[in-house]
């Protein structure tokens, strides 16, 4: 994910390189000085780089033998850590960095030569392959990360913000916790979610921190083994909904793309404080891993990139009111089946919240249109395509 500025996007570019030894020993080095940034920085209460500057340059340089330029990334990465941890409202212990990663500049932190990337020290780590569609975009800030094995170098790229087109109509998108409904009033689309599958590994890694805990004394927490696995169960669980949202966004905006069409969703914006008030406890902890913000990012994300407009509405009463004739009176006939008594509009109900989403949408794009197709109209269907 990337974020964006005036007419322009910023990507972070994957490349894979060799895990050399001295790369690895360099990069715990980084860590132990950005705890020991970090530590200070929150202790004398420094704010300003110019502060950090003057209080840390010449021990990062001289007691973890840094480079200049990667000391000031250092206390440069360490304020940032810093000033997350003070604006968290939430905030616990003071934060400890445990993930082996660095900051690095373009010339002067690294750059890259004849299949090598060259790291600032000495150290040349070979390419062994990355995304080339945006080699012709200028190398930014990167950072080089080692996790499991693999040696990351995420290089920071601004490209062009594609001019949006004139949208013909509008791809809904209804999110739920079984199912994803998209379309329009012809084209209806289902995508189930992974949520069962996450939910899977979430539920093993639980159980194992039960065996390994007793009232007194988590056992868990100090057996590397039983960790591990732990760990490992929550990232599969991660990985799982990140992949589905990746996917299920790109088939989404492809769709809109195709149609030249505008996609809307629903504003999402606080539903997480919703989510906590569940009582149940296993219907709130499902919902909550679904995590429907980051479906809603990544949909935000792919259309932007591709010049698709996008239209974010109102949630509230999506699923109850009538997209035919605005009735706040529908019925209920059978499970997830309503019915207006006002007008005689029948649907599911995931497929009304879409059509209400649409409806609104094409309010707040000014797009002329909105008349629903009758009843009997056929309808499009593609049941489960991301199986």
């Amino acid at each position: 994910m990337a974020s964006g500025d005036e007419g322009m996007l910023t990507l972070s570019i994957p490349m894979r390189v060799s895990p050399e030894p001295g790369a690895i020993e360099f990069l715990e080095r980084y860590r132990m000085a950005e705890n020991y940034a970090v530590d200070k920085i929150l202790r004398l209460n420094i704010r300003s780089i110019k502060n950090a500057h003057r209080e840390l340059y010449r021990e990062l340089v001289e007691w973890f033998r840094l480079p200049s330029r990667t000391a000031i990334d250092c206390y440069r990465d360490a304020l940032a850590d810093a000033k997350a941890w003070r604006n968290n409202p939430r905030r616990g212990r003071r934060p400890r960095i445990k993930k082996l990663s660095m900051l690095l500049h373009p010339g002067t932190g690294y750059r890259i030569k004849d299949g090598y990337v060259e790291i600032i020290g000495g150290m040349r780590l070979r390419i062994i392959g990355w995304d080339r569609r945006y080699d012709e975009y200028e190398n930014r800030e990167a950072r080089l990360v080692y996790r499991d094995g693999d040696m990351i170098l995420w290089i920071s790229k601004k490209i062009p913000k594609p001019e949006p087109y004139q949208p013909r109509d509008v791809v809904a998108v209804d999110i739920n916790e079984k199912k994803i409904v998209y379309g329009d009033t012809k084209i209806n689309k289902e995508i189930d979610t992974d949520i069962d599958r996450a939910h899977k590994w979430k539920l093993l890694a639980e159980s194992l921190q039960r065996k390994y805990s007793s009232t007194r004394y988590q056992a868990w927490r100090r057996r590397r083994g039983i960790l591990s696995r732990i760990r490992s169960h929550h990232r599969k669980a991660r990985n799982i909904l990140e992949d589905w949202v990746r996917k299920t966004s790109l088939k989404i905006v492809r769709l809109a793309l195709r149609l030249q069409y505008a996609v809307a969703r629903e504003d999402l914006t606080g539903l997480i404080n919703s989510l906590r008030k569940i009582k149940n406890k296993d219907h709130r902890i499902r919902l909550m891993i679904m995590g429907y913000s980051r479906l809603g990012k990544w949909i935000d994300w792919q259309a932007m990139k591709r010049g698709a407009p996008i239209a974010i509405v109102d949630p509230s009463g999506t699923s109850s009111e009538c997209p035919k004739c605005d009735s706040k009176e529908l019925k209920e006939i059978r499970y997830r089946r309503l019915r207006c008594p006002r007008c005689g509009f029948e649907g599911d109900r995931d497929e009304i919240g879409k059509l209400n989403i649409r409806k609104r949408a094409l309010k707040t794009l000014c797009i002329s249109g909105g008349v629903l197709a009758p009843l009997t109209a056929p309808q499009m269907t593609d049941v489960n395509p991301n199986r």
